[in-house]
């Protein structure tokens, strides 16, 4: 009997696995495509292949390198006329390079480890998705997780909902029971009754969510917690881009960086690859008040509009100029309506704000929160949508004083 359309099921079952939504009902019409089309060409077998499992363009990166490992016999020609393509996976031996690489090379580990489909299922079931595990994962600090804790974090924090209060716009909106007419469309509509008004059009103010500005400190200081952010800030500027709401990404080391372009695109890998290409003072040394002044002078005016809020993701450790730092992030909090410190050092209980740094940023912020596992990202993402709570900030400007 022909193994050809369980290898089929098998392949799409490892494009799951390297994080690509594919349908079972995907599964039958790639099998059923491929016995039209025949395997006698590979380019047709492949064509054939990701016409029937992928459903977005940038999907095509992870599908490329997973085909060329799973079908990898280069004689496909001969023996798959036989359909007897072997089950046997063999995992990458070189490092991968390439974005989305690393998936894949989970994708094609975990096939190894997991034979089955439904030791797959027990091991989800008993050790990924019990309450207990998940609060312990919650909980647990960014730099104290292992690699499959982060990769397993990485997932919650794609999925955390992101939002801000809606405010009403100057623009309108049609509405049956508007607050103004619209004599344009009144007069349209009159068209179809020979000029007679029946009708009066009304529309009403539009609500939208003010713009997000999200500037983050990449330095050595902030090396994993700037990591994490950075999923979680993927996934904000997806969730507010499907709203159309406006979203600014900057990350600053030494210097100021743009990235808001490189976080459209939708699979993380990618986006996060072309973000580590723009950046080549990641973990290397701090200048926050230099950043902040780039920001003022280059960006202010662009991105601090229709009541924006600002997320500052920082230590606080500057070793610059104090003085540039105090009128820069004394700029930002006159042109935002709100500047939300976040801060991965209040993780400890005992925290004084001793560096010079600190004690000027908490003058110019109207919020400060931790930002260190789990729990306080989704703590902060219900933040937003509330009024602002300066407890932490009042705490610690009375210990100060």
């Amino acid at each position: 009997m022909s193994k050809l359309p369980e290898n089929i099921v098998l392949f799409a079952r490892l494009l799951r696995r390297a994080g690509l939504d594919v349908p079972t009902q995907s599964m039958t019409v790639a099998i059923r495509a491929v016995d039209a089309v025949g395997v006698t060409d590979r380019s047709d077998f492949k064509t054939s292949l990701k016409s029937s499992l992928l459903r977005e363009p940038g999907q095509s990166l992870i599908f490329n390198q997973l085909f060329d490992l799973f079908w990898k016999n280069p004689d496909l020609n001969a023996k798959a006329l036989a359909a007897l393509l072997p089950q046997t996976i063999i995992p990458p031996r070189q490092p991968p390079t390439k974005p989305g690489a690393r998936r894949v090379a989970d994708a094609m580990t975990s096939a190894v480890n997991k034979p089955s489909e439904t030791h797959e299922h027990m091991l989800e079931i008993d050790a990924r998705d019990t309450m207990s595990s998940l609060e312990q994962l919650a909980s647990k600090d960014f730099e104290q997780m292992s690699a499959d804790e982060i990769a397993h974090a990485k997932q919650i924090l794609q999925k955390i909902s992101w939002s801000l209060p809606r405010r009403k716009s100057r623009r309108t909106e049609p509405a049956h029971r508007g607050t103004h007419v619209d004599l344009r469309r009144t007069l349209r509509n009159s068209i179809r009754y020979g000029g007679e008004i029946i009708r009066l059009a009304r529309r009403r103010p539009r609500t939208v969510e003010p713009p997000l500005v999200i500037l983050c400190d990449i330095s050595g200081s902030m090396s994993v917690y700037a990591r994490m952010c950075l999923f979680a800030i993927h996934g904000i500027s997806q969730q507010r881009r499907a709203t159309r709401a406006i979203t600014h990404t900057f990350l600053f080391g030494t210097q100021l960086t743009n990235i808001s372009r490189p976080l459209r695109q939708r699979d993380p890998d990618d986006a996060l690859d072309q973000v580590a290409k723009l950046t080549p003072d990641r973990d290397g040394g701090t200048r926050i008040g230099a950043s902040l002044t780039t920001f003022h002078f280059l960006w202010s005016r662009r991105v601090l509009t229709q009541g924006a809020t600002v997320l500052l993701i920082t230590d606080g450790l500057e070793r610059d100029d104090h003085v540039a730092l105090d009128h820069a992030a004394g700029h930002l909090r006159r042109a935002a309506k709100r500047v939300i410190w976040l801060n991965p050092l209040l993780r400890y209980d005992a925290f004084a704000p001793k560096a010079q740094g600190i004690r000027t940023l908490m003058k110019h912020v109207t919020e400060l929160h931790p930002i260190h596992n789990l729990n306080s990202i989704a703590s902060l993402a219900e933040a937003l949508l509330s009024a602002p709570q300066s407890s932490d900030l009042q705490r610690l400007q009375a210990t100060h004083q």
